[in-house]
């Protein structure tokens, strides 16, 4: 997936993929994620999210590469 400058999506249809990732992502970490604003999330719990996400696709990388 690329991003440009203003960090948006060039690829439209990753935007569906990319939500559906961070929902699958706060579920995993207990972290009650709605559709549209979540500007009430703690640093805290928004910082799990992201966390999740990367360990993830890390995990994914790792076994892509046996």
């Amino acid at each position: 997936m690329s991003y440009n400058s203003s960090n948006k999506m060039v690829v439209p249809e990753a935007k569906a993929a990319m939500e559906k990732f961070k929902m699958e992502a706060a579920s995993e970490v207990g972290v009650p994620l709605k559709q549209g604003y979540n500007g009430d999330l703690t640093s805290r719990q928004a910082g799990s999210i992201g966390g999740q996400m990367v360990k993830k696709m890390i995990e994914s990388y790792e076994s892509s590469m046996k």
